[in-house]
């Protein structure tokens, strides 16, 4: 299989019409190796337009889904990052090429592992892989970006309160057929805004529930 043909037609078929314009960000899928991410039985589908399966009822999300979240969170240099749903870790390298560090939360211990030794194939060295349940417990500190890597029913407070001011949350909220990604920024100690960007649909993330009065 020509896997550099492949890229290009993914970049040029699948993600630049879905509104991915930022070059930097197109670029970068260019440079990371996405089918070095996706198992071995799915390896010749790594271009597709499809969420390809992972270990533990887990699927990587589709390469224009993926794209497109990183656009919008638009993660800078200088930022530390949070991840929430690491899977094969194809998402968290890409955040790891854009920011100074990014900690990403897997709650499965075998894609956690699979997810570091792929990293460290590709040798991305600024990110942190931990083993935990995110809606039941977070890692210490503040963070410029939080990313969602899946659905939630309604954004987490837990996670908006771990952001710093100015900081950004993205992820996909809603319930099958129809989801909806939002971005929300964090504006004061306890004001937010959210904007809705695009209708979607995702997995939804283990561990998170469906009551709008979830807390830590």
């Amino acid at each position: 299989m020509d896997f550099e043909r492949a890229r290009f037609n993914m970049i040029e078929q699948q993600i630049r019409p879905w509104d991915v314009l930022d070059q930097d960000v197109l670029d970068l899928l260019g440079a990371v190796k996405r089918e070095d991410f996706v198992p071995t039985a799915y390896r010749s589908l790594a271009f597709t337009d499809m969420d390809i399966p992972l270990p533990c009822g887990e699927s990587m999300l589709s390469p224009k889904l993926e794209a497109r979240m990183l656009q919008e969170l638009a993660v800078r240099k200088h930022e530390w990052v949070l991840e929430v749903g690491t899977g094969s870790g194809y998402g968290t390298a890409l955040l790891g090429h854009r920011c100074a560090h990014a900690v990403s939360l897997e709650i499965h211990p075998e894609l956690a592992e699979m997810a570091q030794h792929k990293l460290r194939q590709a040798a991305v060295m600024n990110v942190t892989v931990r083993c935990m349940d995110a809606s039941k417990e977070l890692p210490p500190g503040e963070f410029d970006a939080i990313m969602l890597s899946g659905s939630v029913a309604q954004i987490p407070e837990a996670l908006v309160a771990r952001l710093k001011p100015g900081g950004r949350l993205l992820t996909i909220v809603g319930d099958a057929p129809m989801m909806r990604a939002q971005l929300l920024t964090r504006t004061g100690p306890k004001e937010s805004k959210v904007v809705d960007l695009f209708d979607t649909v995702a997995p939804r993330l283990h561990g998170f529930p469906e009551s709008p009065r979830f807390r830590f």
